[in-house]
């Protein structure tokens, strides 16, 4: 199943799993997904009725990376973080980015994402951004490329760890001898940077997790995280606001909080700020973060700098604040709001991969090559109609990882989510979410759709 040839880095996995059958390979697997579903490692797909709670698919094959496309991943990754961050200050302060020509004010201003709440706010040390997952894909020559930034509250790295000790008990073998970088340290540097980003004269800052719930999609990953860093998991009944400080209700009395990792969105965050049906947020909690008594994490607003129309401009974005060239290019974009972009996408539907920028887990993605004509001739009425919500970009040949489908080892295109934390600095966690696509010859890869994951090995 696995040949001699390859990269010198995987030899040694790729012996190892050469001398087993398929049998063992099968049994194992199964194991492994067995154990996953007693673990209750799943997500929720609200679109399927009749399987709403799944466990994301897992491949026991991992993906290895070499040390030197590792230092590559997290340069790129960091000098991206830190152009978001200072792109972020600037749009909700000065706005110098717009005066100097660089990227459109109504691009940004207009944007459904953009929050005028937030303007004149500086959250402690310049982070806006403290959980970032970045999409790269590899190309046809091998390089990584950045495929969409995910600024707001990226999901997934709960797969990553556990994924780790899934492969450490199923296939400690494998792993002998092999120099594998750490994962499990995770949430101990999740509450440091968190912790860093207290308020003001705060040294030890009660840290906690807001959920939706147990209804969200997610939900797994908030106890997950929870238990992680060692903090409480609160909803928004177990928060109040009194003089425009936040605390949590216990049995021993309210407790002050001062940093709150949120997994809500900014529209639910708070009903007397922003959706007032909002049954999830606190009432107050906005105006509290603006007075600096409590911190968000991410910040409100970032939605913004992860737009997929944003994302068009972060070559440039990074070139202004930095001065550097992108480490990590973009994949190539036509901005239809742009008439060149619009003419060379409505010349090229048939070859191109045309998305709505607001959308997000693969949802309105149309893949021209592979496209009918009649989802083709509606997607240029959508266009026509409405061409700043979309922008197209070339098919990517994207790389694939040996995977293990039945009883045989096939080619399956993936891509990786490395997650970025930041405090007063940022780390990258060595590996990130490798996504597969467990259909022949698909491109999508998002688990609402049928993709998989597997480990990452990252090789010190």
């Amino acid at each position: 199943m696995f040949g001699r040839n390859g990269l010198s880095h995987t030899r040694r996995i790729r012996e190892h799993l050469a001398s087993m059958d398929s049998a063992t390979l099968r049994r194992r697997s199964k194991d492994a997904e067995r154990e996953l579903f007693n673990l209750g490692i799943t997500f929720t797909v609200y679109t399927d009725r009749d399987a709403i709670d799944r466990i994301l698919p897992f491949d026991v094959i991992p993906r290895v990376l070499s040390n030197k496309d590792w230092e590559t991943i997290e340069s790129g990754v960091k000098q991206r973080v830190a152009a978001l961050n200072l792109f972020l200050h600037d749009i909700y302060h000065d706005g110098k980015i717009f005066k100097d020509g660089i990227i459109p004010e109504e691009l940004v201003r207009g944007n459904k994402n953009y929050r005028p709440e937030m303007e004149g706010v500086s959250p402690p040390q310049g982070t806006y951004v403290h959980i970032c997952g970045t999409d790269l894909v590899r190309d046809e020559k091998g390089k990584f490329r950045v495929l969409e930034d995910n600024a707001r509250t990226p999901s997934g790295v709960s797969y990553v760890i556990e994924n780790r000790h899934l492969m450490m008990r199923a296939f400690p073998d494998l792993a002998d001898g092999v120099p594998i970088m750490d994962v499990d340290d995770y949430g101990r540097r999740l509450m440091r940077a968190l912790s860093a980003v207290a308020p003001k004269g705060v040294s030890d800052p009660n840290v906690v997790i807001l959920s939706p719930g147990v209804f969200n999609s997610a939900y797994f990953e908030h106890v997950f995280l929870a238990r992680e860093m060692g903090g409480p998991l609160v909803e928004g009944r177990d928060l109040l606001v009194e003089n425009d400080k936040v605390y949590m209700r216990t049995t021993r009395g309210n407790e002050p909080v001062h940093v709150i990792y949120r997994r809500i969105d900014d529209e639910f965050l708070d009903p007397q700020a922003f959706n007032p049906d909002s049954m999830l947020g606190v009432p107050g909690l906005f105006e509290a973060y603006r007075k600096g008594n409590v911190t968000l994490a991410n910040a409100v607003g970032t939605g913004v700098a992860d737009d997929k129309a944003v994302y068009a401009y972060m070559p440039r974005i990074i070139r202004y604040y930095l001065d550097e060239d992108a480490i990590i290019q973009n994949v190539p974009t036509n901005i239809c709001r742009e008439a060149d972009g619009l003419a060379q996408t409505l010349d090229n539907l048939d070859q191109l991969v045309t998305k709505p920028v607001g959308e997000s887990g693969g949802y309105g993605v149309v893949i021209g090559p592979r496209a009918s004509k009649r989802e083709l001739s509606q997607l240029r009425a959508k266009l026509v109609a409405d061409p700043n919500n979309f922008i197209s970009q070339p098919l990517v040949s994207l790389s694939v990882s040996p995977t293990l489908i039945g009883r045989n080892v096939e080619p399956r295109h993936v891509d990786l989510r490395p997650f970025a934390l930041t405090g007063d600095s940022t780390w990258v966690l060595p590996g990130g979410l490798t996504r597969v696509a467990m259909k022949r010859g698909s491109l999508i890869v998002n688990s609402s759709q049928g993709g998989g994951s597997k480990d990452t090995w990252v090789l010190g």
